[in-house]
């Protein structure tokens, strides 16, 4: 993965550590990790505005809205990888994601 996608991740991270207050360590993991799934929610909720899932509240969403909150996702989880590791993105997300890839492509080229 690119290396300036990590920099603005480690970028993001300091900021947020540097305006965490008294919190532990331990707590800052676990809330960057509980904002993952907020952020999954608000996925889902542009997914129900976007096919109009709800009668109440009609067409609120585009799949625009929905690709802009799955970006959220991406980031936030990125975000407490690095919290948990600072060296993650290029050592455990890239293993990781090959070896994703190696279960279910057992041919694909190694990166």
């Amino acid at each position: 993965m690119d290396p300036k996608t990590w920099q603005q991740i480690a970028q993001l991270r300091g900021w947020l550590d540097d305006n965490a207050g008294d919190l532990s360590e331990r707590e800052r993991i676990l809330l960057r990790t509980l904002k993952i799934t907020e952020e999954a929610g608000e996925v889902a909720e542009a997914v129900h505005g976007a096919v109009g899932g709800n009668p109440r509240k009609g067409a609120s969403h585009t799949w625009n809205d929905v690709e802009k909150e799955l970006c959220d996702v991406i980031v936030t989880a990125f975000v407490a990888l690095a919290t948990v590791n600072p060296d993650a993105g290029e050592k455990v997300f890239d293993a990781r994601l090959q070896h994703l890839v190696d279960r279910v492509v057992p041919s694909a080229p190694k990166g």
